[in-house]
């Protein structure tokens, strides 16, 4: 996860469609391969063989599922069934898109660059155009994020709207036209750096979407992406916020918003396996944005560091604000810096890298979601 990458190669090791398992054997001396390949190799292969044997045991027992399935059921019955799954999909997502309004926003990011999206309704069809059209161009930077990841957080997005509880699958897209311009930051072209594009800009763009159908103000819309390491450790955690308000809700306060799914290590683990330790985590009060309705509030996060170390820092929302809708006030920016054991604190850009000593701590401020609605 490094800040500062510009090209996929900077990023670790790329796999371009290996044949990882065949005949029911994983080829442990291919992945290795591939891990071991280019001029970021694979720190821990060993850690990464384990989740690869994890993630293809997982595939090979959903297919002996579903072959009992079909024994015990027919093939046609299954089938008639996975069907029936989708079409319920797209039934909730068109259901959906009646009760919305054409509508568009443009949002901008710390970088500079901008989304701009526009959601046009076709009631008559029960269908939905978002187009991105106007998106600023493919970045120097590592914000650019793959067609997959834009055409999922519009997935997303879209699910969040169906108020029944439906499993996610690909009838959901189905009412949907996505439109992405190739070579935008929401659709670059190899070899582009994507890094942040899956934890920041993916949050980018929902945030854009939900203020666009002006149903969701925005959220921290970062993941706070903190690493930290050395010869002997490496450590990679995500930090909570501020989730945005709506029009009958307040925010959550200290949530993992949107695209960020991941739990933080505990404390006790994370203090037995690395030498660090957790001082600060609390709600950082005053964050969330005004409103009828309140944004979430932040969190503040402060670790010192027992050894020395490289700390690093990918985050967004340190230069914008975190936008409110209806007259609702912006949540507050993030903040990140350093605290030297002296005493003096050296603050961090949102894309940041430094060295710490043992004795030094690094304190990380997450935004606050902004506020819904004018308050009275």
């Amino acid at each position: 996860m490094p800040p500062f990458s510009v090209d996929i190669a900077e990023e670790g090791a790329l796999f371009d469609g290996i044949r990882m398992v065949h005949a029911g054997v994983f080829d442990e001396a291919a992945v290795r391969d591939v891990l071991a390949a280019g001029a970021w190799p694979a720190r821990n292969p060993e850690q990464n063989l384990a989740d690869l044997r994890a993630q293809a045991a997982a595939c090979a027992k959903g297919a002996e599922g579903l072959r009992q399935a079909c024994a015990a059921h027919g093939l046609d019955v299954v089938a008639a069934y996975m069907r029936h799954v989708q079409d319920n999909a797209e039934e909730s997502v068109r259901q959906v898109i009646g009760r919305l309004s054409d509508g568009s926003f443009e949002m901008a990011m710390d970088s500079g660059a901008v989304i701009r999206v526009a959601v046009t309704v076709d009631r008559a069809t029960r269908t939905a155009k978002i187009d991105f059209a106007g998106t600023s161009a493919q970045a120097a930077n590592n914000f650019n994020a793959p067609g997959s990841v834009t055409k999922a957080a519009v997935l997303y997005v879209f699910r969040c709207l169906v108020d029944s509880d439906i499993p996610m699958n690909a009838g959901c897209l189905k009412p949907l036209e996505i439109v992405v311009p190739e070579g935008c930051f929401l659709r670059p072209r190899p070899p582009g750096a994507v890094a942040a594009g899956n934890v920041e800009t993916s949050q980018a763009a929902v945030d854009a979407l939900f203020g666009a159908l002006g149903v969701l103000a925005a959220s921290q819309g970062t993941m706070n992406n903190l690493t930290f390491g050395n010869a002997q450790h490496q450590y990679y955690e995500t930090i909570c916020g501020g989730a945005g308000a709506g029009a009958a809700f307040d925010g959550q306060s200290a949530v993992h918003t949107h695209m960020t799914n991941s739990r933080l290590t505990d404390p006790e683990v994370l203090e037995t396996r690395f030498p660090v330790r957790v001082e600060e985590f609390r709600i950082r009060d005053h964050s969330g944005g005004d409103g009828a309705h309140r944004g979430g509030e932040g969190t503040v996060r402060r670790i010192r560091f027992l050894e020395d170390m490289t700390a690093a820092i990918l985050s967004t929302r340190r230069v914008t604000e975190p936008f409110g809708l209806g007259g609702g006030a912006a949540g507050a920016k993030g903040r990140n810096a350093v605290l030297r054991k002296d005493g003096t604190r050296v603050e961090l850009k949102g894309c940041d890298e430094i060295d710490v000593a043992a004795g030094d701590a690094i304190v990380i401020e997450t935004p606050g979601g902004g506020g819904f609605g004018e308050k009275s």
